[in-house]
């Protein structure tokens, strides 16, 4: 049974496991730093948020998002779902719809407008799942790498 639940400090080791696979699916390097910083944030709980998922017991999915204010919704904030993975040996299992639905009720019990996410046109395993649960809008996603 999947049991989508808020980490707990008994995650991190997991959960980091989980996010550089994430972070090496999409073939970026990312320095220790950032996932002592992200963890921190998402023990916080404030301005960015994780949901891990459980099956029989064991953590195999992530996910972190952030509400932000939307001027095409000026009357409501909006979600965005950054990321999702799920371990390679539970894909096909209902995780990652799991993950998805949770992010979906979290943002509507907070009066959210919408929640949306992205995602590589190459990643064809996902999109299989988000074209059955997600409208595909046609955007594409331009981006401005800014020094540290």
């Amino acid at each position: 049974m999947i049991v989508v639940r808020e980490l707990l400090p008994s995650d991190r080791a997991v959960w980091e496991d989980l996010f550089r696979a994430y972070i090496d699916f999409y073939q970026r390097v990312e320095p220790a730093e950032m996932y002592d910083r992200a963890w921190e944030e998402f023990r916080a709980d404030t301005r960015l948020h994780a949901l891990g998922a459980s099956l029989d017991g064991r953590l195999v999915g992530i996910t972190h998002f952030l509400v932000h204010a939307s001027t095409s919704a000026p009357d409501t904030d909006v979600c965005y779902l950054q990321d999702l993975f799920t371990a390679p040996d539970v894909r096909g299992r209902g995780v990652a719809r799991a993950l998805i639905e949770a992010v979906t009720d979290w943002a509507r019990a907070r009066g959210c407008g919408r929640v949306y996410w992205n995602t590589h046109e190459s990643n064809s395993t996902a999109r299989r799942l988000y074209d059955k649960v997600a409208e595909n809008r046609g955007f594409i996603r331009y981006q401005i790498e800014l020094s540290r």
